[in-house]
């Protein structure tokens, strides 16, 4: 099978480049390489982080670089899998797929913000790594004994990959406590203007009083738990159907 654009970073990711058959020994390994540029991305995003700057940091020179990696598009997508990493295996143990699919998600949000920097770098087509599609691996495989279809299987992963993105994007961008900075701006613009947005002042003032959930940054809990939630539901009512027809089935 042929990637097209993405050839390169394909054979890369997966080992599957062909080696020069002369030349000196190779020097440097990917992962020597793939750590420098994460530790310049880390210190100071991806922007800073180039073939040349890459180099530099190795004492190496720029063009003895592309012995190794093709290109930055390459390189960026050897980050992406070496920092995203492996996810845990011990989610294989625990007990159901919901259990399982509340690890993954909170084990990918810590893996994103642990590098910020990945969440604008997988937006958009790209090579995909090993590493990273073993996290798919773990999400799907999370719903084998369940009656989903195969396609909503996926669609699960992709609604639960999509609810950890946005909101690791959200506290990448404004600290550990998005809600409530966001919180503070849209009171301090709602409250004087109650009577133009009286639903948004009522529930901030509600807020203020205090109660359980006042002060708690929940968005990711609340998001997964409502995508669990629905998941349930449809898992369940596949169950009741197919045991309402097995029963039909036994009666005739």
């Amino acid at each position: 099978m042929t990637f097209g654009e993405h050839t390169a970073g394909v054979e890369l990711l997966w080992g599957t480049r062909p080696q020069p058959k002369r030349g000196p020994k190779p020097a440097l390994s990917l992962d020597q390489i793939a750590q420098t540029a994460i530790d310049i991305a880390d210190a100071e995003d991806l922007g800073a982080v180039s073939m040349e700057r890459v180099a530099a940091e190795l004492n190496f020179t720029k063009m003895s670089l592309y012995r190794y990696v093709p290109g930055k598009k390459e390189l960026i997508a050897l980050m992406i899998d070496r920092a995203l990493g492996t996810p845990p295996g011990s989610m294989t143990a625990m007990p159901g797929w919901r259990e399982r699919l509340d690890f993954w998600a909170r084990a990918m949000f810590d893996a994103f913000l642990a590098h910020p920097w990945t969440l604008p770098a997988t937006v958009g087509s790209r090579p995909i790594g090993p590493n990273e599609l073993l996290w798919a691996e773990y999400a799907v495989a999370a719903l084998d004994e369940t009656p989903l279809s195969p396609a909503q299987k996926l669609d699960t992963v992709a609604v639960l990959a999509g609810h950890v993105r946005g909101i690791a994007s959200q506290q990448a961008a404004m600290g550990n406590q998005p809600e409530e900075q966001i919180g503070a701006m849209m009171a301090g613009l709602a409250m004087p203007r109650a009577d133009r947005f009286p639903a948004i002042a009522r529930t901030i003032a509600a807020i203020a009083a205090g109660g359980p959930e006042a002060g708690q940054n929940q968005a990711l809990d609340f998001g997964l738990n409502r995508i669990l939630d629905g998941l349930s539901l449809i898992i369940n009512e596949d169950h009741l159907m197919r045991s309402g027809k097995e029963r039909k089935r036994q009666r005739s």
